[in-house]
């Protein structure tokens, strides 16, 4: 703890008088104003709250958090020539450390006509945290990864770290955040996600993630002392039954003002020191960006794969976003439309007819996803997708085949309303790869094969018919195939035989 021991903070009397003035208006005078001292911070005279003219403050919502002050209050100025928005700070209930600020107000310099402020001491910020931080933390390739080493880190050097926890929001159709959680006496870092749903349960409204996420500051509670509590959050209570003695929630804020979580709990019968947790403050601000970027990353490849699917996304990811980038590929392309779709969408209400619709896409797409195939669209009430040869086309045809069987069976049990589909199924040569206009791409398949699929689908509904197959497909499963003959199909010449499962 070498590096984390030179972290101190003390509060004096200053050594004189102090006023605080805006264009010649006494904000605060003071004959006994209090100078804080904080290790590579800025050192601010704080004003006693009778000696601050309190007409010109207005409150903020804005918080900050330190784990060993406490959450700062911030105040807007109301003065003559304007708002100042956010020009001075108080900590209304301070922690330990900082409990002789309680009652006082400082005032940001940006808002005075002269400074009041000192220059930082020990601006040289150093220690193992630090270092790890500059030296090493890039290293990592996950959150998990990065979460590991940071607490590793702190037991290296000496803090009584019992489990660390970092929550992270996110961008994902399913989940509203990620977490990551370390135990002392547990291998590696156990990564979780946060359903949306779950944001609306008492586990997370009664918890400390909701008061720091919603920018209320952070929490810092010792649970091994007697006597009243600020914070009475139940997880405290659970970790007090299992050892725990201190408790820290605070933010790891993202440059977008995202605000995710890290807490901290220790079994220590002393508890986190001053020094250990100012070695944590010192680098949590870099952390985040750590965070934010291994984070940001793991959403586009998140929304890459939600919106383009598996494949397409990875190369997108990957770099292939010139216009006409491609390759030709040979697939089982499987076009899928719902039935009777203009006269559902007619005799439902609106909200009523995206959930059948989403009902439906659900149906489809589970059969084709779980086949390692790739849905690459949803055009309008039907689904486009392929299964890539690689180099068993037998193999993309017998998948294709199940899925579609699995869909029609599936949408055979729906009712109220029913839902019936039209799927056509062909095996050819397509290009994949980026079409549309400079700025506007889709990642998608074209070509004449994708074209024959759609009027598969197209004449399922002439023939009545759930599935139809082209001879492509049957080629290579002709003990499970039986045709229909040959049939016009629009655009398409000349005469295509079109084949059904043998039942």
């Amino acid at each position: 703890m070498d590096g984390a021991q030179q972290y101190s903070i003390t509060v004096e009397t200053a050594k004189q008088p102090a006023r605080a003035l805006h264009g010649g208006l006494v904000l605060a005078d003071s004959a006994v104003p209090l100078l804080m001292h904080e290790t590579g911070l800025t050192s601010y005279l704080y004003f006693p709250r009778q000696d601050v003219v309190e007409a010109v403050l207005r409150p903020s919502e804005f918080r900050t958090f330190c784990p060993f002050k406490g959450t700062a209050s911030y105040w807007h100025l109301a003065l003559p020539d304007g708002l100042i928005e956010n020009a001075a700070f108080s900590y209304e209930a301070p922690f330990a450390e900082a409990e002789d600020v309680a009652g006082h107000i400082a005032f940001f310099d940006r808002a005075l006509d002269q400074p009041l402020s000192q220059e930082a001491q020990n601006v040289g910020v150093s220690g193992p945290l630090v270092d790890w931080l500059l030296q090493e933390a890039w290293t990592c390739k996950t959150p998990a990864e990065l979460t590991e080493q940071f607490a590793q880190c702190m037991l290296a050097m000496g803090v009584p770290l019992w489990r660390l926890g970092v929550g992270i929001w996110t961008l994902h159709p399913q989940l509203a955040g990620r977490h990551y959680n370390w135990m002392r006496d547990r291998d590696g870092v156990v990564e979780g996600g946060t359903p949306h749903g779950m944001l609306q349960e008492p586990a997370y409204l009664e918890s400390p993630v909701r008061h720091v996420s919603e920018g209320l500051g952070g929490v810092r509670q010792r649970l091994d002392q007697a006597g009243a509590s600020e914070f009475r959050f139940p997880i405290m209570e659970e970790l007090r039954q299992q050892g725990a003695t201190d408790y820290v929630a605070m933010p790891l804020p993202f440059s977008d003002g995202q605000i995710n979580t890290l807490t901290l709990t220790s079994d220590d019968p002393a508890g986190f020191s001053t020094a250990d947790l100012g070695a944590v403050y010192q680098c949590v601000f870099g952390l985040s960006r750590f965070y934010e970027t291994l984070t940001e990353r793991q959403n586009t490849r998140t929304l890459l794969t939600t919106y383009l699917g598996q494949r397409s996304g990875a190369r997108v990811l990957n770099g292939q976003t010139q216009r006409g980038a491609g390759e030709e590929i040979r697939a089982a392309i499987l076009f899928c439309d719902l039935r009777n779709s203009t006269q559902l969408a007619a005799s439902l209400p609106r909200r009523a007819y995206l959930d059948l619709l989403n009902d439906f896409f659900e149906a489809v797409s589970e059969p084709i996803l779980s086949r390692w195939g790739e849905v690459l669209k949803f055009i309008g009430d039907g689904v486009l997708a392929i299964f890539p040869v690689d180099d068993d086309p037998a193999a993309a045809c017998t998948l294709a085949q199940a899925a579609a069987e699995e869909i029609v069976a599936r949408l055979a049990k729906t009712e109220d309303p029913p839902l019936r589909c039209a799927i056509g199924v062909h095996l050819g040569e397509v290009t994949f790869g980026n079409v549309g206009a400079p700025e506007r791409l889709d990642f998608t398949v074209i070509g004449s094969a994708a074209n024959l699929a759609a009027r598969l689908s197209e004449q399922c509904k002439l023939l009545d018919q759930p599935l139809l197959f082209s001879g492509a497909v049957q080629h290579y499963l002709p003990n499970a195939m039986v045709s229909l003959g040959r049939h016009d199909l629009r655009n398409i010449a000349p005469a295509t035989e079109i084949y059904i499962t043998k039942v």
